[in-house]
């Protein structure tokens, strides 16, 4: 129906000079086409004309698996998005078949997008130096998640917040909220550091 009544827009490309093609061969040309291209020109011409200002805001790069989505031995489609959150615009995402791709997409949809200014949030399992280094030379900042499934750094954290050098200590900052509500009360603490004292090998030009 809408190639029929866009046939005369559609003819400033192609003849189509025995009308538009059938169903058939829609789904042949959407089947050998390049996914991964076509998701990145379609970014690339997203952004010729909507390009909201990330300077100074957060990108959320998330994924999330499509419920319904899994077809007979096929499992569930997952998306990689980056959400601009104070503008409600997801910049781009990519699919993937499997979770544990998403450290892969995750670099692979970094190419497309412009940080410039931005704060990057990945949850944990975007915790990967190549991935702090990408965003980094992007001209963006980071702020990633770090739980247990990074033993050795997760450790060296938490050592260095428990028991701070003399040096890192004077370069710490730290807040508490207290919250009363829906009959419990929630005690929320931040520490910052600022010295990383024993992290440099591991932690990339900024603060935890």
């Amino acid at each position: 129906m809408f190639g029929k009544s866009k046939l005369a827009f559609l003819r400033q490309y192609l003849p189509y000079k025995s009308g538009i093609p059938s169903n058939d061969t829609v789904r042949r040309f959407f089947r050998v086409i390049s996914t991964m291209q076509f998701q990145q020109l379609f970014v690339e011409w997203i952004r010729t004309w909507l390009s909201p200002e990330v300077v100074g805001q957060v990108v959320a790069i998330d994924g999330k698996t499509l419920r319904g989505s899994h077809d007979g031995r096929q499992s569930p489609i997952h998306l990689v998005s980056a959400f601009a959150s104070e503008a409600g615009i997801i910049l781009g995402q990519v699919k993937t078949r499997e979770k544990f791709n998403e450290i892969t997409v995750i670099s692979e949809l970094l190419k497309w997008l412009d940080v410039r200014g931005a704060i990057v949030t990945i949850d944990a399992m975007g915790c990967q130096k190549a991935i702090a280094e990408n965003i980094i030379d992007k001209g963006g900042d980071y702020l990633l998640a770090l739980k247990g499934n990074q033993s050795g750094l997760h450790h060296d954290v938490c050592l260095h917040f428990e028991q701070p050098a003399p040096a890192s200590l004077a370069r710490m900052s730290r807040t508490e909220s207290v919250d009363k509500g829906h009959g419990r009360v929630e005690v929320r603490q931040c520490r910052v550091s600022i010295l990383l004292t024993g992290l440099g090998s591991v932690i990339l030009n900024g603060k935890i």
